[in-house]
């Protein structure tokens, strides 16, 4: 298993991202995370990584390892309320992680958010990329309207434009 999962990450050119998003669709997804923020207190960042480092495959490293090392690099659980939340794309395995901070997680649960990412995942298998971000967006959206709805000064606290790493 763990050379199966390595040849596919050695066999991930950056390019697959590329046309996978391209810059209308991070435009897109910017534009996405933009108006979803103006309904509700969140923050929402989105990464995609083609695939990871040798290394950090030899050490066994998940997406889910990564993801949540990319919500700290990123500083997703640095917001006033504590309900940012971070959904990451690791191409290579074909894998979508949600990590939220402890505001917004103790509210959604991860049962909640691994029912937002399976569905991403099925937009994926059929190359709908744009619009199985946009509506992960939504969905993740829908649960910080529910718990943060916006009222008054919505003070943008962490960029709208999606990360590649």
């Amino acid at each position: 298993m763990k050379i199966k999962r390595l040849v596919r990450h050695l066999l991930t050119p950056p390019w697959r991202m590329k046309r996978a998003f391209p810059p209308d669709t991070m435009r897109a997804i910017e534009a996405a995370i933009r108006e979803s923020e103006t309904t509700h207190y969140g923050e929402i960042r989105f990464a995609v990584e083609a695939a990871l480092d040798p290394m950090a495959l030899l050490y066994g490293r998940s997406a889910r390892e990564r993801a949540v090392e990319v919500f700290s690099q990123l500083r997703v659980w640095d917001t006033e309320r504590n309900n940012g939340v971070l959904i990451y794309l690791l191409l290579a395995d074909h894998r979508v992680e949600i990590v939220a901070d402890r505001g917004i997680h103790r509210d959604v649960g991860q049962p909640g958010w691994e029912a937002i990412c399976r569905e991403m995942e099925h937009s994926f298998r059929q190359g709908l990329f744009e619009q199985g971000v946009v509506e992960g967006i939504r969905a993740v959206a829908s649960h910080l309207v529910r718990h943060y709805p916006a009222s008054g000064v919505n003070e943008n606290e962490l960029p709208d434009k999606p990360i590649v790493l």
